[in-house]
């Protein structure tokens, strides 16, 4: 299934599999500019979405390490229309105040006038070149935490320490495939087969992970690290929108005892919980996926206590 740029989902494969588009726009920001955009205090403007997972990590990461007066952010509506993102007033989100823009999609195309992929966010924009450096979620916040140390605010985290990467970036492979993405195959899929072999490969990689957090804290080395940031933005989508709206729904994240505590734990942490809108996330599902939900109403539940005791303490 082809869709017009702006639209979600890309596509999908002759199984019925949902495929995600390779985000085209990866240029980097390094500390010393040998990529020809240096990381400067004020040049860059992030564009974000509430609703949206990948931008969630920006978001997230950004706070964490103090660089909201380093690179400043908008919001875009949670609505999406085959326009793409538009930026409206109201409700957490504002207009576009680097550029004027009335849609992400202008961006996009004075970057590259003959652009013809989806709109997408999170991505950055140069105030010098005037145009998007990256669209590359995944390197977005690695970027923030490797090439913007001279900015970091004195005690931030090291989210991405040397000694750990290999194992933040295996972990973070699996849990993008099988968990980030995982819930996408499966509710986008159209066929069973496909939608099945999603869900159970899903399922499976959550059990492992329950069975991983029982008996520590955090994901890898005892300690907060890119890969909990980016485990933690599926997590708190999951029982409001993947179970229903993408029929994820073997078992609920409250199903869970270490992952249901896990989530809790980071939520209740400064950078996370305040950065989590449940409104913007169930208006952009429920309003947006017209293939999923063509009557477009919202559910009011489920009812959840996030900051409810998740005695994670006692792993360390």
């Amino acid at each position: 299934m082809s869709t017009t740029a702006g639209q979600f989902p890309a596509e999908t494969g002759a199984d019925g599999a949902f495929v995600r588009q390779r985000y085209s726009i990866r240029d980097r920001i390094t500390a010393d500019g040998s990529s020809g955009f240096p990381a400067e205090a004020g040049r860059y403007h992030l564009y974000v979405s509430l609703a949206c997972p990948w931008a969630h990590r920006a978001i997230i990461v950004r706070k964490l390490l103090g660089l909201e007066d380093v690179i400043s952010m908008s919001v875009v509506d949670p609505i999406r229309d085959e326009r793409g993102w538009a930026f409206r007033d109201g409700d957490g989100h504002g207009p576009d105040t680097v550029c004027g823009f009335q849609f992400l999609s202008e961006a996009y195309l004075r970057t590259d006038p003959s652009y013809t992929g989806r709109y997408t966010v999170p991505c950055i924009w140069d105030r010098v070149t005037q145009r998007l450096v990256t669209n590359n979620y995944p390197d977005i916040t690695l970027d923030f935490e490797t090439q913007f140390t001279a900015f970091h605010r004195p005690g931030a985290p090291d989210l991405y320490p040397q000694a750990l990467r290999a194992e933040i970036d295996e972990i973070s492979d699996v849990v993008y495939r099988e968990v980030n993405n995982g819930v996408y195959r499966a509710g986008f899929a159209t066929s069973q087969e496909a939608y099945e072999a999603a869900v159970d490969g899903l399922f499976a990689r959550l059990d492992w992970l329950e069975a991983r957090l029982a008996g520590q804290r955090y994901l890898v080395g005892g300690q907060l690290t890119e890969a909990d940031i980016r485990l933690f933005t599926t997590l708190a989508r999951f029982d409001a929108v993947y179970v229903g709206h993408f029929k994820c729904n073997l078992r609920r994240l409250v199903d869970y005892p270490s992952l249901w505590a896990y989530a809790r734990d980071l939520y209740q942490r400064p950078g996370f919980g305040e950065t989590v809108s449940f409104g913007h996330i169930k208006r952009h599902y429920y309003m947006t996926h017209d293939q999923l939900n063509p009557t477009r109403i919202v559910p009011k539940g489920p009812v959840m206590d996030w900051d409810s005791p998740h005695g994670r303490e006692r792993l360390g």
